[in-house]
């Protein structure tokens, strides 16, 4: 090519406009590189659906399945307290699947090694995780709380906004240790069974202050409130505590450094 034909082709660009320089070529920020992961994985399912449906059919079966196994009887009731265990057990069993889908998709095609080499922080992978399968498993729990709430007669709907609150901690706490898990376990064959193994013991401050916040916020004969708000911070911060911890030691378990 001439040097004519050089300066024909080139763009011209209006007096007016400054050449970029460098911005196209910028990172992005620690909370917009967590968005769009987040965003990334919430489009997915919300286009498949497919962890979606396969929690809330799981955790409808435990319910269904326990249910059918202790009430017997139009007269025969629950406690509040057993209502609230199976419902937090659910959470636990569901949840599992989701967990062990987050990397899923990234382990294709090793796209998970050009994730980690993208110049974003890698606790913004982790944040923007988190994030996204913390929703997809509150979203399902709504949904199986109020079929817990029908077969069991629970009155789940006296405190809404607070329940709402214990369930959404709750699932925050589950997700920061289960995305740490799945990381580390993403090149692992058995992954499943060993994230299993690895979430129950570490998950359960998380069951026990859910559970037993759960049954004192449903109590319909003397709710106790107080007791209720000591387990919801005590939640809170377990869940703080795991999301902190996932923070820090993400990049170096996902990483094998």
């Amino acid at each position: 090519m001439s040097a004519s034909e050089a300066r024909v082709a080139a763009p011209v660009s209006s007096p007016g406009t400054a050449e970029p320089t460098g911005a196209a070529t910028r990172p992005p920020t620690w909370l917009s590189a967590a968005l769009l992961v987040a965003g990334k994985d919430l489009r997915i399912e919300m286009r498949s659906r497919e962890v979606t449906y396969t929690m809330g059919f799981l955790a409808a079966l435990v319910v269904l399945v326990f249910s059918f196994a202790f009430v017997a009887g139009e007269d025969a009731t629950l406690s509040p307290g057993t209502v609230s265990g199976l419902l937090w057990v659910s959470l636990l069993f569901s949840g599992t699947v989701a967990l062990a889908r987050t990397f899923d998709r990234e382990r294709e095609g090793e796209a998970m090694r050009a994730l980690l080499l993208s110049p974003v922080p890698r606790s913004a992978i982790y944040a923007g995780k988190l994030a996204a399968v913390a929703l997809i498993m509150f979203a399902v729990e709504i949904a199986v709380t109020a079929l817990a709430g029908v077969l069991f007669g629970a009155a789940f709907g006296a405190h809404p906004l607070w329940l709402g609150g214990v369930l959404l901690l709750g699932c925050l706490g589950l997700a920061a240790a289960g995305v740490v898990f799945s990381g580390a376990l993403v090149r692992a064959r058995s992954r499943d069974a060993l994230l299993a193994t690895l979430l129950f013991p570490v998950s359960v401050p998380v069951l026990l202050a859910g559970a037993r916040g759960t049954t004192l916020l449903v109590d319909p004969g003397a709710p106790d409130l107080g007791g209720a708000g000591f387990w919801t911070l005590f939640l809170a911060v377990a869940a703080t505590v795991f999301v902190v911890v996932g923070l820090w030691i993400f990049e170096p378990v996902a990483t094998g450094e």
